[in-house]
């Protein structure tokens, strides 16, 4: 089986083909020639994959899935949630995510926090949503050089080390885009 991720952000395109089997090839944007930046307005997490996959499949005719993810910092209301990639402005720097962060959180005592990622599958006509939860907390200072986004800064639950500490293997057997991935991949084995 073959079918599009829709993202242009290679970290994660790596990230998932390295969870898929060897019966599911993902295709790149790029290869479908699809080299423009997707719109991503929606207010939600889910409305902004929705977005993504609806734009692959009805510009370029492919089925296709895309996934959106927000880091939800509990003191903060759910902030930075589905802004988390331009918390700092619009440059999408992650260091100035981060720093942005743990200033805001500076001064608060709850430091509790989850990644929620969501991946909208567009397949044969009907779309179909799967979400993963990763809770845990915000570290203090940056940690690891593995991962992206905010990983340095995370710690997920049951674990010392931040994501960006932990081996790839590690990270995607309990990362909320490795357990949405993983409901992917079920469903995906399932319609042949």
């Amino acid at each position: 089986m073959k079918i599009v991720f829709a993202t242009n952000n290679e970290n994660k395109f790596k990230e998932i083909q390295s969870m898929m089997p060897q019966s599911i090839e993902i295709i790149s944007l790029k290869s479908i020639g699809c080299h423009e930046e997707i719109p991503e307005t929606a207010d939600t997490i889910e409305g902004n994959a929705i977005m993504k996959a609806n734009y692959v499949t009805l510009k370029y005719g492919y089925d296709c899935f895309a996934d959106d993810t927000g880091l939800e910092v509990d003191s903060l209301n759910g902030a930075p949630g589905v802004y988390s990639a331009r918390y700092a402005g619009e440059q999408r720097s992650s260091e100035d995510n981060m720093d942005k962060l743990l200033l805001n959180l500076e001064n608060k005592k709850d430091r509790g926090a989850q990644f929620k990622t969501v991946i909208a599958l567009n397949l044969k006509g009907e779309q179909y949503l799967f979400t993963g939860i990763a809770r845990g907390e915000i570290t203090l200072t940056k940690m690891g050089n593995q991962g992206f986004g905010y990983d340095p800064i995370f710690r997920p639950e049951n674990y010392e080390e931040t994501f960006a500490q932990l081996s790839l293997e590690t990270k995607n057997k309990i990362s909320h885009r490795g357990i949405a991935t993983q409901e992917l991949i079920a469903f995906l084995q399932k319609q042949k």
